[in-house]
């Protein structure tokens, strides 16, 4: 299992640096899309073993067009920003409405408040959080179909999954080595508060490393070494309640992976968890 994890973080990360260097603004666009449907689609599997039916298509739909309006929308003026958010206020809205809509030729469903619930918190917990990658990468340039994705943009993405996953890999080794006291049994048993202090201090070292490489430097925002110790520890703390929160989601559906797409870490979902409230704290 540990051998089948490394082997997959390296590939992981190998097609995260390749692709951030070399695929077109259009081509990242469709690579963040791809994932949050995955993503998503896993969540409605999970709901499902739990009972729940959900409106699967429209849902990713939705997610779909709320990471589609910001690649269009944003940009690095005020304006522009603001422009996208509003954009994404009018997409989220016509979501909620869209899932209210498919619910009425519903005839034998039982559970019509846990389908429309379930669909909606679907789409806020993976593309909506999920679309703070999407800002992160577009919000240095003006959005258009020809610009190259700046230096900022990829240095940042790297910078969230070298911390995060930083984070993953201390607490997993530390908690092995040294785990005894458990951090909350009833959400992730194998989880222990060593394992977290291993955690952070992964993050921190991580996130010192990453400062001294790039001498402080994200294209065009500079951060001091007090900048990256501080960032290192809100990551690792947020990454770890984003990895405690989909554990809860499994444990509400029984399972114990979200999926099997990623060989030894289980789903995507599996994967994207810690980043998924990593990204929205690295972009705030």
């Amino acid at each position: 299992m540990l051998k089948h994890r490394l082997m997959s973080g390296l590939i992981i990360v190998s097609a995260l640096v390749l692709l951030s260097n070399y695929l077109s603004p259009v081509g990242i666009w469709l690579l963040l899309v791809v994932l949050s449907a995955i993503g998503q689609l896993e969540f409605y599997t999970m709901a499902n073993k739990a009972g729940i039916p959900v409106f699967r298509i429209v849902g990713v739909v939705c997610g779909t067009g709320i990471i589609s309006t910001t690649v269009c929308t944003i940009g690095p003026d005020a304006e522009s920003i603001a422009n996208g958010y509003r954009w994404e206020n009018m997409v989220m809205l016509a979501s909620v409405i869209a899932i209210f809509v498919r619910q009425f030729p519903q005839k034998h469903n039982d559970k019509p408040l846990e389908t429309i619930a379930c669909t909606l918190f679907g789409v806020l917990y993976v593309p909506v959080l999920f679309n703070c990658f999407t800002r992160l990468v577009f919000v240095w340039s003006a959005a258009n179909a020809t610009f190259r994705v700046s230096e900022t943009g990829r240095l940042l993405i790297l910078y969230l999954v070298l911390v995060v996953k930083s984070t993953d890999t201390g607490a997993y080794f530390a908690g092995r080595a040294f785990g005894r006291h458990k951090l909350f049994p009833r959400v992730s048993p194998n989880k222990s508060w060593e394992g977290l202090c291993g955690g952070i201090i992964t993050a921190v070292l991580a996130s010192w490393f990453f400062w001294l490489v790039s001498k402080g430097s994200f294209g065009v925002i500079s951060f001091k070494l007090r900048d990256s110790m501080l960032l290192g520890l809100i990551l690792a703390i947020v990454g770890v309640i984003g990895d405690m929160f989909e554990s809860l989601v499994k444990r509400g559906a029984g399972v114990k992976d979200s999926g099997a797409f990623v060989p030894g870490m289980g789903g995507l979902l599996d994967v994207l968890d810690s980043l998924l409230f990593g990204a929205p704290a690295l972009y705030a």
